[in-house]
């Protein structure tokens, strides 16, 4: 018990200090101290031992400036250990309006720039790098987290529905759901909901999903990453202000066509979905920044093959705002499909699938015309052919990858 204690402390000596001061005033049986364990988010708030942690915790917080408070309140939405990849928490801050535009600069570099200040100031922990060194996912420290969690609830910022806890505040502007499906179809009845995210693997009721769509009308953040779900409501096209929507690592197989209402949406998570057919109607989401599509057989081991696109039809030179789309296998639109690509300007990934050797002309006339490309990502129709990129006439300014599969 002394152990998981001290894990929770993560290293922090005023934690360890607090903590040990306030276990010396209990006896030293393992219940008494898996009691105070379990409590631990009540007594930081109650205990005069740890009002000092809570305090200088809650120091922290009240010394940032504006726009980063919300950015890091929102780290209590998520469950405790929970590790965020970092360019998903930046699109949900986006999505949420927290990140201010800068002249010169995208909205994600913006974004980039609160968390690394956020990281500086000691209040994020970087979980995860890239090879770069750069931070692949993040988290908080456990108690700092719950002193986030106690101040997002008072401020009506964020609820977290557990299964210890079935309540309805009066206001809920953002809803966390770690307790059963139907349980919390029955605990919440909030038309002001903005964002709702799940994290519990039950199997999710049809009437949930229909409730969402049909009451939640404000909403702007769906995310459904890992949701044991196998569709999405057709009525999801009601929800006018959504501007996120994941649907990673769910069993959806089609998206309905109402998806072509939501004019608001920047980013589209389907990664690890098994949607495989766009909907023609995407083509009217003329604010969409992100699409991000393609399926991962992990069991196939490593192959050409192993990954699977998706299927777009054309008009997907309309999406001018897109800033990261792939994978889309092209050899259903052929080399209509590859011209509009050009079209996208704004592009700094690329992920194309199923190429062919005659494709390359084109696709080199459409990469030239990205002068913001970072990310490049080429797999040829099969191990044999040839990928033709002889006609690029100078490459990408600010490249950072490439990759060619099948070559």
């Amino acid at each position: 018990m002394s152990l998981e204690i001290v894990r929770k402390c993560e290293g922090l000596p005023l934690a360890i200090v607090c903590i040990g001061g306030l276990l010396s005033t209990k006896v030293k049986v393992v219940s008494e101290w898996q009691k105070l364990y379990n409590s631990l988010s009540s007594e930081l708030e109650s205990n005069p031992h740890l009002t000092s942690l809570t305090r200088i915790l809650s120091l922290s917080y009240h010394h940032l400036p504006y726009y980063l408070k919300s950015c890091v309140l929102y780290f209590g939405i998520f469950p405790e250990d929970y590790s965020i990849n970092c360019v998903r928490l930046i699109r949900l801050w986006i999505a949420e309006g927290f990140v201010k535009l800068k002249k010169g600069k995208t909205l994600e570099e913006v974004g980039e720039e609160y968390l690394t200040e956020l990281i500086h100031r000691s209040l994020v922990q970087v979980s995860e790098v890239y090879i770069d060194g750069k931070a692949r996912s993040c988290r908080v420290h456990d108690l700092l987290r719950e002193v986030l969690l106690k101040k997002g609830v008072d401020s009506s910022f964020c609820h977290v529905l557990s299964e210890f806890e079935f309540t309805s505040e009066s206001t809920i502007r953002r809803l966390s759901i770690d307790s059963s499906p139907s349980d919390a179809l029955r605990s919440i009845r909030e038309s002001q909901i903005r964002s709702v995210f799940t994290f519990n693997q039950e199997e999710w009721p049809e009437s949930f999903l229909i409730t969402l769509s049909g009451n939640f009308k404000l909403l702007k953040v769906l995310d459904f990453m890992d949701a044991p779900i196998n569709q999405l409501p057709k009525y999801v096209g009601d929800l006018y202000l959504l501007t996120y929507l994941s649907l990673r690592n769910t069993k959806v197989e089609l998206l309905p066509d109402s998806i072509g209402n939501l004019l608001n949406l920047e980013t589209l998570d389907l990664k690890q979905s098994l949607v495989y057919d766009i909907p023609a109607k995407i083509n009217k989401l003329v604010k969409l920044r992100h699409l991000l599509a393609y399926y991962r057989d992990s069991n196939m081991g490593f192959c050409v093959n192993m990954e699977r696109g998706v299927k777009i039809h054309e008009g997907i030179g309309c999406l001018q705002a897109l800033q990261k789309l792939g994978q889309v296998e092209v050899n259903h639109g052929g080399i209509k499909l590859i011209k509009e690509l050009g079209m996208l300007r704004q592009l700094r990934k690329l992920g194309l699938n199923n190429l062919k050797e005659e494709d390359g002309r084109a696709l080199c006339a459409s990469i030239d015309k990205m002068n913001h490309l970072e990310t490049l990502d080429l797999t040829a129709i099969s191990e044999d052919e040839v990928l033709d990129l002889e006609s690029i006439s100078t490459p990408p300014e600010f490249i950072q990858s490439l990759y060619l599969g099948g070559v």
